[in-house]
């Protein structure tokens, strides 16, 4: 039988035309593969490379002890949930991590979720709806706004950071509830949240306060404890995410919260109810792995020299090296097709950095997003401050 009528486009066509536009305007992607464990020092489709492009900020993903939890909790649970938590598929494991998590970053109770993304639609989507209004910061992450959208409540978009602009949007807001989302460490711009000014706003405006610390959760503050910890901030209205998959070296997400918030979401959050949970064996790695962050000072200061030492060392480039002082470091390249042959330029020189260009970042903001781990060396910094320097000749 016949896949296609004489004359006719199939809608294949179309979407292999909008493919091909993509790729003219240096926005195609593609997937590369790793043969390795993740580490500074990969093999990506066969070749060898030494990399700053991922998110394992403490060098834990390979971790021999998260290793050997992860082998115990298979060994006693298997490696399979089998089921919702809601129906058969709420372990103790995972009862016992999500107090560990809780007590960690100082809430009553919290909550798993498979991913960061399923975690932050579940969230907004069961605490606002219509008639009701969420505040956004432009440079939030693509899970935040479009859990926003999901939610079906008004949305506010105010200026990245732009404190005057949210506190107008707010006092223009007169009925329902008000919920303002913000990541803490912005993932492509490395700077993170003045959430100290923000919950002074939630306060003055009867506000929630939902705070994504996938980027800080592992690196900031006192033992690691997040963006909270940083900023010494401690509020009911606050509602707290982070990764486990970034600093935790695992897998997963976490709400923490007040009990009824973590009530509430237990029976409306649908990214939480009507999914399979997690494996419990992924929940015995991760208790290991808080106490790996939670004694892990001496990875956090290696980081932050590291970061001092890129930045000394980039300071002289004629691109420009975003304000951060966390481990996303966005070298700023402005046009599509130079960022990308910068990124090729250097995977030509044994090093992966990834090319991020529009619509993850704003149009004209293509960049090199740079991200050190506390597993680099000094020799490996120095080795990506010089090919930087040579492409830049």
């Amino acid at each position: 039988m016949s896949l296609c009528l004489c004359g006719e486009i199939l809608p294949f066509t179309q979407l292999q035309t909008e493919l091909d536009a993509r790729k003219a305007q240096g926005l195609l992607r593609s997937r590369r593969t790793l043969t390795t464990p993740q580490s500074p020092h990969i093999v990506v489709d066969g070749q060898p490379y030494l990399a700053f492009c991922s998110n394992d900020y403490l060098g834990l993903a390979n971790h021999p002890q998260l290793i050997a939890a992860l082998q115990q909790g298979v060994q006693q649970w298997g490696v399979g949930a089998g089921a919702a938590h809601l129906v058969s598929g709420h372990f103790s494991a995972h009862h016992q991590l999500e107090q560990q998590l809780a007590a960690f970053v100082g809430k009553p109770a919290a909550l798993l979720f498979s991913t960061g993304y399923m975690a932050n639609l579940g969230v907004v989507q069961a605490l606002v709806g219509k008639g009701d209004t969420v505040f956004a910061d432009k440079l939030n992450h693509a899970s935040l706004n479009d859990a926003m959208l999901l939610s079906r409540a008004e949305t506010k978009r105010y200026r990245h950071g732009d404190m005057e602009q949210l506190a107008h949007l707010l006092g223009q807001t007169k009925i329902g509830r008000k919920l303002i989302i913000t990541d803490a460490v912005f993932s492509m711009d490395g700077d993170i949240a003045p959430l100290r000014e923000l919950l002074a706003l939630c306060e003055q405006h009867d506000a929630w306060l939902y705070v994504d610390d996938a980027h800080g959760f592992g690196v900031l503050g006192e033992q690691g404890r997040g963006a909270l910890a940083h900023f010494g901030i401690m509020s009911q209205r606050i509602i707290y995410m982070a990764t486990l998959s970034k600093a935790a070296g695992v897998s997963g997400a976490f709400v923490a919260a007040e009990q009824v918030v973590i009530n509430t979401l237990v029976n409306h959050a649908h990214s939480y109810v009507y999914t399979t949970a997690t494996p419990p064996a992924l929940s015995v790695a991760l208790s290991q792995s808080l106490q790996l962050i939670a004694q892990g000072d001496g990875l956090r200061m290696h980081l932050q020299r590291l970061i001092a030492q890129l930045r000394k060392g980039l300071s002289d480039l004629p691109w420009q090296l975003m304000v951060s002082g966390t481990a996303i470091q966005p070298l700023l390249i402005g046009e599509n097709r130079q960022a990308l042959q910068l990124s090729e330029g250097l995977r030509a020189r044994g090093i992966w950095v990834a090319a991020i260009r529009p619509p993850t970042v704003p149009q004209g903001t293509a960049r090199l997003r740079i991200t050190l781990s506390a597993a680099h060396s000094a020799q490996d910094v120095d080795q990506l401050i010089g090919a930087l320097h040579e492409l830049a000749c």
